[in-house]
């Protein structure tokens, strides 16, 4: 697979591998994987829980099509798609609902077709400066026990997962509470309560990369295959 740490060029790489071409979005947003990949000349469909982000997605997208639903019930029928993608969504899941994402996942699969998680881990600078916004420690320890759980018991197959570095572009700590705040609005407040603390974790953890300060967050990604009956 592509060594890279651009998440868009590793999912590009692995969906041309398998030839996919109808692609399920899971846990959508507000579209903008969903926009990359129809514009990469992809057959794209959308699901996020949240009727406000599924609406917006298809404002921004409109040649993808968008459900409101959960992970855990997918409305669509066995064999519907050559791939299924959870970028950084899965510890979003209610931790109880997370194998049943994942079942529902493999279940829409058509034969030969993948399951592609993208799970960032709780460490390194950027989950450190962001910890006291939102620590999402356990909810990530918890999506990362569910994929394990599914490969241990045989529900799903795949090789051992990839661990890389994405660093983020952050001038200071204005964009990065602007960076927390576009994924979810509610954390402005959070971050501007606890600026003078955000201001010294961002100085002891942002370093310098080719394009300026940046903060660097471990990604992993697991490639699943439904296990064969």
């Amino acid at each position: 697979m592509t060594e890279t740490n651009d998440t868009g060029t590793r999912l590009l790489a692995i969906l041309s591998e398998i030839g996919a071409h109808a692609v399920l979005d899971i846990g959508c947003g507000h579209g903008a994987l969903a926009r990359n990949l129809v514009r990469a000349g992809y057959n794209v469909t959308g699901i996020d829980p949240a009727p406000e982000a599924v609406a917006a997605a298809r404002l921004s997208v409109p040649e993808a099509r968008f459900e409101a639903c959960g992970a855990e019930a997918l409305p669509f029928a066995a064999a519907s798609f050559q791939a299924c993608v959870f970028l950084n969504s899965l510890h979003h899941v209610p931790v109880p609902l997370m194998p049943d994402a994942l079942r529902e996942a493999l279940r829409v699969l058509r034969p030969g077709g993948e399951v592609i998680i993208v799970e960032p881990l709780a460490e390194g600078a950027f989950f450190e400066v962001m910890r006291p916004v939102e620590d999402e420690t356990a909810i990530r320890h918890a999506a990362i026990r569910a994929i394990d759980t599914m490969l241990a018991t045989g529900e799903a197959t795949g090789p051992a997962p990839v661990t890389y570095a994405r660093p983020t572009p952050v001038a200071d700590l204005d964009a990065f509470i602007a960076y927390l705040a576009r994924v979810d609005p509610a954390r402005r407040a959070l971050a501007e309560a606890q600026r003078e603390t955000l201001g010294r974790l961002y100085a002891v953890h942002v370093s310098m990369g080719s394009n300026g300060p940046e903060l660097i967050q471990p990604l992993r990604l697991w490639r699943l295959r439904a296990a064969k009956p």
